[in-house]
């Protein structure tokens, strides 16, 4: 059997089913390149005629270098003919070369939700696959519910995919529909079937929910299947689907089987997951294996030190082989090599006894509640401040913000933070009100007044998350407060700041106040 496995990519309709996700047309589009860059097999666009926005993808008739656009869409209906069947049609008269479509492959399900016989189920599926291929497009079956409906009633899972197989189907996909088989299971169920389906034309649909779509996927193509369905960072129904960003390096890097994606191409994994979470505005699961920002992250300063000389002591892959990058974290249990390698990065230079000095700040900064493992920004300005690198380019005087919750005349609830700040810069007095939707905003609001016209480019800086962390619960209201401010701006630089207070505003404005002056070192320097 070949050893090469076809990769399907369900992101633009399956991910498209994941709570509170919707793309746009030029989403799809975007997606869809970024996919054919990397050179998966199978892109399903949506399902025609299902929604004006899938209607409008496939209308833009996209043309691949790698990918076959694929349609998605269900079995004709019963008491209906293939050819007569509107359903069917719309996927058949898309712009697409590949039609997968779903029929239940459990008697159960046969019975509960369609409440027809078995026996029509069964013509539904041979009719739909032949008309796909009278049609010259390449049918792809899924059978929804396989591996629950052959617990339930073997003879009838097998029959079904049988049928499929029989009647023309390229693929006959194994759909884990609700996601709760495990990989042994997964593998003992495919070896059975081999027997009556060959593995060359068999495939692995899972679902997440017991987080082991990536498990049931390897598990099934040991076990012979070669054509696996999932999705960019795991989007899906409910828990998500098979997470091709995990999936495909796995097999490229660990695996004897081959794929069509190049081993050049993986450089492409880290910006493609990332491309996806900007578009969606979704912050990206920064402990993803492989991609995410943690992923070749090192705290320990054993680590760290050892990484320094050997990066095999504690990484399984170099990061930049899948587009990602080392990060060599500095915290209270950091040791110099952590520092330096921190140093090298930043292009900072310093002595022995220097380092120690920074050390031991880092350690009683740590103490008082300040946390350096993703505040970066606000760890290269303290270490730059000791090093006398960082001007100050204001003195704030003072701050005031006041808040107001009350109903207008109309009777609606209305909610508003006014800030006013009193600074200095260059030598000029300046005092600005803002007004915000809350006091971080309101103040963030004065000092852009304060600032931009003195410094031009504060205008594309943009606060783009706020995190609060009490570290002193058992004080109650008095007690410590952490702030995490992450900040971008036009070029797309993502830096993270921090703040600690007793008072929440105060260590905002802390917080702030270090993403401004990093902004403005960077963009000043020469």
């Amino acid at each position: 059997m070949t050893d090469k496995i076809y990769l399907f990519d369900t992101t633009l309709r399956d991910g498209q089913q994941t709570t509170d996700v919707n793309f746009s047309v030029s989403d799809k589009v975007v997606i869809a390149n970024a996919l054919d860059n990397l050179g998966i097999d199978y892109i399903e666009g949506g399902w025609p005629g299902a929604n004006p926005t899938d209607n409008q993808f496939f209308e833009r008739k996209l043309k691949f270098n790698n990918s076959s656009l694929t349609a998605f869409g269900m079995t004709r209906r019963p008491g209906i003919s293939a050819a007569n069947d509107p359903g069917l049609n719309s996927l058949l008269n898309s712009s697409a070369e590949t039609i997968c479509i779903v029929g239940k492959s459990s008697s159960f399900q046969v019975k509960e939700a369609l409440n027809i016989s078995n026996s029509e189920n069964l013509k539904m599926i041979e009719d739909s696959i032949k008309e796909i291929s009278k049609k010259n497009k390449q049918p792809i079956f899924d059978a929804e519910h396989f591996f629950d409906g052959f617990k339930h009633d073997k003879e009838y899972a097998i029959s079904c995919i049988k049928t499929a197989y029989d009647s023309g189907a390229r693929w006959v996909v194994l759909c884990d529909t609700n996601g709760g088989t495990l990989p042994d299971e997964i593998f003992n169920i495919v070896q059975e079937v081999i027997k009556h389906v060959p593995g060359s034309s068999l495939g692995i649909h899972a679902h997440n929910d017991t987080d082991n779509a990536v498990a049931n996927s390897l598990a099934a193509i040991n076990a012979g299947v070669r054509h696996v369905q999932g999705t960019l960072n795991g989007l899906g129904e409910r828990c998500g689907n098979t997470n091709l960003i995990s999936l495909i390096p796995t097999l490229i890097l660990k695996t004897k089987y081959k794929v069509n994606v190049k081993k050049e191409n993986l450089k492409l994994l880290t910006k493609t997951s990332r491309i996806l979470n900007e578009l969606l505005n979704k912050h990206e699961v920064k402990q993803a294996p492989y991609v995410g920002r943690y992923a070749f992250s090192h705290k320990g300063g054993l680590h760290a030190s050892a990484i320094d000389k050997n990066p095999l002591t504690y990484e399984h892959i170099d990061p930049e082989i899948v587009g990602n990058s080392r990060n060599v974290i500095i915290s209270d249990q950091s040791g110099k090599s952590n520092l330096l390698n921190q140093f090298k990065k930043m292009s900072i230079k310093m002595d022995g006894d220097k380092i120690n000095d920074i050390l031991s700040i880092i350690k009683q900064k740590e103490y008082e509640g300040y946390s350096y493992d993703t505040a970066l920004a606000s760890f290269e300005l303290l270490v730059r401040k000791e090093l006398g690198q960082i001007n100050k380019y204001y003195s704030l005087q003072r701050f005031r913000v006041t808040d107001e919750r009350r109903w207008n005349a109309k009777g609606k609830l209305v909610t508003e933070s006014e800030a006013t700040v009193h600074v200095f810069v260059k030598n000029e007095e300046r005092i600005t009100v803002g007004i915000g939707n809350g006091p971080v905003n309101a103040i963030d609001s004065a000092l852009r007044k304060a600032l931009t016209s003195f410094y031009p480019s504060l205008e594309n800086l943009k606060l783009t998350d706020y995190k609060v962390m009490i570290l002193s619960p058992e004080k109650g209201t008095g007690a410590i407060t952490r702030v995490l401010i992450e900040s971008k701006d036009d070029k797309n630089n993502h830096w993270t700041t921090i703040g600690v207070s007793p008072n929440i505003i105060d260590a905002s404005y802390n917080a702030i106040y270090d993403s401004i002056t990093y902004k403005l070192f960077n963009d000043l320097k020469s």
